[in-house]
């Protein structure tokens, strides 16, 4: 019996990891052995999943709940790169290949539920299904390449252009974010986000 067999809500859980963007054309197979390695967590708004330095590293499959992805630096600024949502996945997997220490904490945003393994588990369990290797390789690789669009954003767009790019890529993120959340990765105020969302209302619909 797996832990999550001993779950009162195994039967919405293993919906949910169906539903998974890297685990959805998993065989049923495949599915109960990776079962094994899993545990649910329910976790708190502000809970940190990995801490930025960390060796200790976890996969983690999104149930409920949004999470973040924060760098610090030196003089404690942080800066937002990403979120993610239900059916998302959060990972330290490039830097564990590399053997790094984490790049980068992750956090939750709000009440969140994550399935989550070791990331030694997680990797063995990967060198046995390639398909699946390869597809989640990719998803690494588009979260880096968004990361880095993000990050170039910051730069060479004006305040109003980043609201409308965040608009045009992620609308259906925009409503679940606290206002301050969303500010800081955009880099811009709360205050002056209010502005732009009064100003620009046929956007903000």
């Amino acid at each position: 019996m797996t832990v999550l067999d001993k779950h009162l809500e195994k039967n919405l859980i293993r919906l949910q990891l169906s539903q998974n963007i890297v685990l959805q054309h998993l065989d049923p197979a495949s599915m109960a052995e990776l079962e094994r390695h899993l545990v649910i967590s329910d976790l708190k708004k502000s809970e940190i999943l990995l801490h930025q330095g960390d060796h200790q590293m976890e996969q983690y499959f999104i149930l409920d709940g949004i999470l973040k992805r924060i760098v610090s630096s030196s003089d404690a600024k942080e800066m937002i790169l990403r979120f993610s949502i239900e059916k998302d996945i959060e990972t330290s997997y490039a830097a564990w290949r590399l053997k790094k220490s984490a790049p980068y904490s992750i956090a939750c945003v709000t009440k969140a539920r994550v399935a989550r393994m070791p990331m030694k588990k997680w990797t063995e369990f990967l060198e046995n299904h390639v398909p699946l290797k390869e597809s989640f390789e990719f998803e690494v690789m588009r979260l880096m390449s968004e990361i880095m669009a993000h990050t170039i954003t910051l730069h060479m767009l004006d305040a109003p252009g980043r609201v409308e790019r965040f608009l045009r890529k992620y609308e259906s993120l925009f409503g679940l974010l606290p206002k301050k959340e969303l500010a800081a990765y955009l880099n811009l105020s709360p205050e002056t986000l209010s502005r732009l969302k009064t100003k620009h209302k046929d956007l903000f619909v």
